[in-house]
């Protein structure tokens, strides 16, 4: 039971017969040509890996055997100056008028020049005596004033040994003027006429370029390089000095150092470096080749390109065929899934299927077309049923305006008849005939700009007549948005409220301006007063239908604002700018151009 479950959950996770059917033939292709070509890839980048650590190990023990060819050559000719009766005779005879001591001074001026002469590795060549004689190159160089030999490795040591002496780089001062970068074999030689110690040094100063060129030429890949380390762990060379010197690159030589491997992995993924290290007995130096492993192993990415390209083709070519297999047989599924998402979307007159087999999948394609057929019926007279919801909720909200409006003017008309002014009584409830006949003669939802602001100016020249010390208005709206449909009763609600909550309690004449204008792809309309105004508290409530407290109730705003957002959508209706004591200023924010039916909103 256990194995049949987990079937049906590995099952569960494709979305139809046909990836199914297509999974299962990728995964068995894909499984085999997978372990070939892993087996291959792992076995090829051994193989070319090992061979290029031989190759580079080779190379290294190659190079630390010319250095120290070369190193010996060197320390052959400073044995063969220190031991001669003519270096001897110049370091320790005190005579200077002495024949014999200016001979041998001389041939040895000679026997520099022909060593300088005939090796341009050489930069300098000399024997010095602390506090005595010193003879550097071909005679004409002196000494420099501020050396002090007792600070310079190469000649402490070489008076301490009793063997040639090998120093890192470093700068030679010994003679005035220069700083060459050098690498200095020297030796003590010994006094045999007097104390029987070694006095005096004679030494070569080595040109760091030769050891460079005896690194480099060995080659061992376009990025790997050969660096040399002294038996203190200190460079001797590297090919990128400068930059170990400004910190740029570094080297594990704490690594190289301390271990007894011939060859040392450091790093991973593309950083990977191979150390290939050989030390030398006879200078006491070890020779590093440091390699990058994915240069090593291009050889071998360029074998695994050719395998992974044929499992490519092999595995393509697979997945087309068990694509063709799958599709043939899972057809009639995929176009009734295609027709699934298309009723999803809503699209359902292009819903329906043709019923192409008899088998269990034409039966369900049959009732799936049945089904379809139901669910816009049912649909469309929900939308039917949403329309007159709608008209309702609108024209309820419309019907609220009314009777507000209504008991003000006749509060208005009832006050002048008590003050007997009858002549301006009939003019006034004329004007509010014409006013009710425009509000209930038209039964569309939407009347023009125009309409509605005349609807405005009715009423305004009702209330000026019964405010006649009080308000003063101007009308002042554009031409080009006078043809803009507008929901009936937006302007009246809004003046209405302007006139009783801001200017009524106004000292003097109060002035409201009705203004309006198109702005970018709106319509805007612009009731201003400069009456009492509101604060921040009131005006943040202003929308709200039960919480507003702005002298009176402010069911208007609230339901104007309804209606607009109702029917234009929430990015258009009602905003209002105020401070106390200043006036105030609605905004009513309506599209210049409207969809012609309303309805579907």
């Amino acid at each position: 039971m256990k194995v049949k479950k987990r079937k049906r959950d590995v099952l569960r996770h494709f979305k139809s017969v046909r990836s199914a059917l297509f999974a299962a033939i990728s995964v068995l292709v894909l499984c085999a040509v997978i372990t070939v070509v892993g087996i291959s890839l792992r076995f090829t980048r051994t193989s070319v890996f090992d061979n290029a650590v031989v190759y580079t190990r080779t190379i290294v023990r190659q190079t630390n055997q010319i250095i120290d060819s070369y190193i010996d050559y060197m320390d052959n000719i400073v044995s063969m100056v220190s031991g001669s009766r003519d270096a001897q005779t110049f370091l320790y005879d005190k005579d200077e008028d002495d024949l014999q001591a200016s001979e041998s001074r001389q041939r040895l001026v000679e026997q520099f020049r022909t060593i300088l002469k005939s090796r341009s590795d050489i930069r300098n060549i000399g024997v010095i005596q602390k506090d005595g004689n010193r003879l550097f190159n071909n005679g004409g160089q002196q000494q420099n004033a501020y050396l002090d030999l007792d600070t310079q490795t190469w000649y402490k040591d070489a008076i301490a040994s009793n063997r040639s002496v090998l120093t890192s780089s470093h700068v030679q001062h010994v003679i005035r003027g220069e700083r060459p970068w050098v690498i200095t074999v020297s030796r003590g030689v010994r006094n045999f006429t007097g104390s029987g110690n070694r006095e005096g040094v004679v030494f070569i100063d080595l040109n760091y370029s030769a050891i460079s060129e005896l690194c480099d030429q060995n080659s061992i890949g376009s990025k790997g390089y050969v660096f040399l380390l002294d038996q203190d762990g200190n460079i001797v060379y590297h090919p990128q000095q400068q930059q170990l010197y400004n910190e740029l690159q570094t080297e594990n030589i704490d690594l190289v150092m301390n271990t007894d491997q011939e060859t040392v992995m450091t790093g991973s993924g593309d950083n990977a470096r191979l150390y290939t290290i050989s030390r030398s007995e006879k200078t006491g130096w070890t020779v590093v080749g440091c390699t990058n492993t994915a240069e090593l192993l291009k050889d071998s990415k360029k074998a695994q390109s050719i395998y992974v390209v044929v499992a490519i083709l092999l595995i393509i070519v697979a997945l087309l065929f068990s694509n063709m297999i799958a599709r043939n047989i899972t057809l009639p599924i995929q176009q009734l899934r295609d027709s699934m998402e298309k009723v999803q979307e809503g699209d359902f007159g292009a819903a329906e299927v043709e019923v192409i087999s008899q088998n269990e999948v034409g039966s369900l394609t049959r009732s799936f077309n049945i089904m379809t057929s139901r669910i816009q019926e049912l649909m469309e007279q929900n939308i039917y049923e949403q329309q007159q919801k709608r008209k309702s909720e609108l024209k309820a909200l419309q019907s609220q305006i009314n009777p507000h409006f209504l008991y003000n003017t006749l509060d208005s008309i009832i006050w002048m008849a008590e003050g007997k002014k009858n002549e301006e009584v009939v003019i006034m409830t004329a004007s509010l005939a014409r006013l009710l006949r425009q509000s209930i003669s038209n039964e569309e939802e939407q009347v023009p700009i125009r309409q509605e602001v005349e609807y405005a100016r009715s009423y305004l020249t009702i209330q000026k007549m019964r405010y006649k010390d009080k308000l003063e208005f101007q009308i002042q709206v554009e031409e080009e948005i006078l043809g803009v449909q507008i929901i009936k009763l937006v302007l009246q609600p809004l003046i209405e409220n302007a006139i009783y909550h801001g200017l009524k309690y106004k000292e003097g004449k109060g002035l409201l301006v009705v203004s309006g204008c198109r702005e970018g792809e709106n319509a805007v309309i612009r009731i201003q007063d400069n009456g009492a105004g509101m604060d921040e508290q009131t005006l943040s409530h202003i929308f709200e239908k039960h919480k507003v407290n702005y002298r009176s109730n402010g069911v208007g705003v609230y339901n104007v604002q309804q209606r607009i957002q109702l029917y234009y959508g929430t990015d258009y209706g009602i905003t209002y700018t105020s401070r106390p004591g200043e006036g105030t200023t609605a905004t009513i924010v309506i599209p210049m151009k409207q969809e012609a039916d309303h309805e579907k909103i």
